[in-house]
């Protein structure tokens, strides 16, 4: 019975930790991710409820953390390419609380991806982090970056063009 038990929550953090098998895309599967993340936003939101936005966030970074840990050891080693529940999370928490609407998402999705790929302080000290710990750190650290950015875009832009 535990064999059964383990193999079937292997396959559910398998689908956690590639985000719906968005990390199995070849090319840029952290950006597939990525646009995971924005959809899942704009999904939640279609609750009306701002809280639900944040028990959602809240539960893609435990899951995150969880599948990541399977995921490697399932590789054998540390952070591999097909997980991307970190892009998901760290995209959902560029946009977090933010108005809804082309402008702060466009901004909020380009800017996600540079903090992500280059990775300022303390986002690369943070990949040292052990397991799921820090294969989510990096990504929630250019999350925030990228939170900053959109809100400093969003104060800077004319009224009216969001």
């Amino acid at each position: 019975m535990s064999n059964v038990y383990g193999a079937l929550m292997k396959r559910v953090a398998f689908i956690i930790w590639t985000a719906g098998f968005a990390g199995l895309v070849p090319v840029a599967p952290g950006t597939a991710g990525s646009v995971v993340g924005l959809g899942l936003l704009m999904l939640v939101r279609t609750v009306g409820n701002d809280w639900a936005e944040l028990l959602v966030l809240l539960m893609v970074v435990i899951v995150g953390i969880w599948s990541a840990n399977v995921a490697e050891r399932h590789y054998r080693r540390e952070d591999p390419g097909e997980i991307v529940i970190d892009e998901v999370a760290g995209m959902m928490l560029t946009v977090f609380w933010l108005p809804s609407g082309w402008v702060p998402f466009v901004i909020g999705f380009l800017a996600f991806r540079f903090f992500d790929i280059v990775k300022p302080f303390p986002a690369r000290m943070s990949e040292r982090l052990p397991g799921g710990f820090g294969v989510m750190a990096d990504d929630l650290v250019a999350g925030l970056y990228g939170y900053a950015t959109v809100r400093t875009a969003l104060w800077l832009l004319p009224v009216g063009v969001t």
